[in-house]
């Protein structure tokens, strides 16, 4: 089992940028599929970018493309979730998620995801 916790969320204004990260235990992080998700108050839980184990390789909802970016560095066992151009549809409770089965590609389906923090809050300010 492996335990996640988010960090780096706050307030920001529109157009700002933040980062998030994703602390995990365990040494088989570099084994996992990681995802981030948030949920917006009264929204349901949605996808807002996968990476996969093994190459790297990574998607994106669209609503993010171009503006969010995630990462994983596997020596220090971290996901990254790099924000950018950030907007006040933006704010929400943000997620990271992590399965040991190899998905190719990635799923948006919050129910395939066995792992769970506990979140971090961004706040978009107008």
């Amino acid at each position: 089992q492996v335990q996640l916790v988010e960090s780096g969320g706050g307030l920001v204004r529109a157009g700002g940028s933040l980062r998030l990260s994703c602390a995990t235990s365990g040494r088989t992080f570099s084994t996992y599929t990681m995802a981030w998700f948030r949920q917006a108050p009264g929204k349901e839980r949605e996808f807002v970018a996968g990476i996969a184990w093994n190459d790297g390789s990574t998607n994106h909802a669209d609503s993010v493309k171009g503006r969010f970016t995630i990462s994983r560095d596997n020596a220090k066992n971290t996901l990254y979730l790099q924000m950018n151009n950030l907007q006040p549809e933006d704010t929400a409770v943000y997620y990271c998620a992590a399965s040991p089965l190899r998905f190719a590609p990635v799923p948006a389906q919050a129910g395939d995801w066995p792992y769970w923090g506990r979140g971090t809050q961004v706040t978009v300010s107008s």
